[in-house]
């Protein structure tokens, strides 16, 4: 009865060998699986990109404010009879003092 069960066994580890390692077992469908949801990730990002990518492109080939703005900030382009103006924050001298500091004045308004 023992030789029976064991033989059962090893009989049933056989079959079950194929289902989970072999060719078309279980492991290599999930990982197949586990691949085809990184590549549908990577394939969404690459089409939401390339969206991107056809409007600009439609832009630039319709209108002019596209190529207007590229040649503005890209190229720092100015049209004719425009003035360019450039502000640059003051930074203060590492060296120089910092003013003391002064009582606020008050929002009382004084009538003479």
């Amino acid at each position: 009865m023992r030789a029976v069960t064991l033989i059962l066994a090893v009989l049933l580890l056989l079959l079950q060998y194929p289902l989970w390692l072999g060719k078309g077992g279980w492991l290599k469908v999930w990982d197949t699986n586990q691949q085809l949801q990184a590549q549908q990730q990577i394939n969404q990002q690459t089409r939401a990109r390339n969206d991107l990518l056809d409007a600009e492109v439609r832009d630039l080939k319709q209108g002019t404010e596209a190529v207007e703005e590229r040649a503005r900030s890209e190229l720092g382009m100015i049209k004719q009879g425009e003035i360019f103006y450039q502000i640059v924050d003051a930074v203060p001298l590492p060296n120089a003092e910092k003013p003391a500091i002064s009582a606020p004045a008050s929002s009382v308004p004084v009538m003479h």
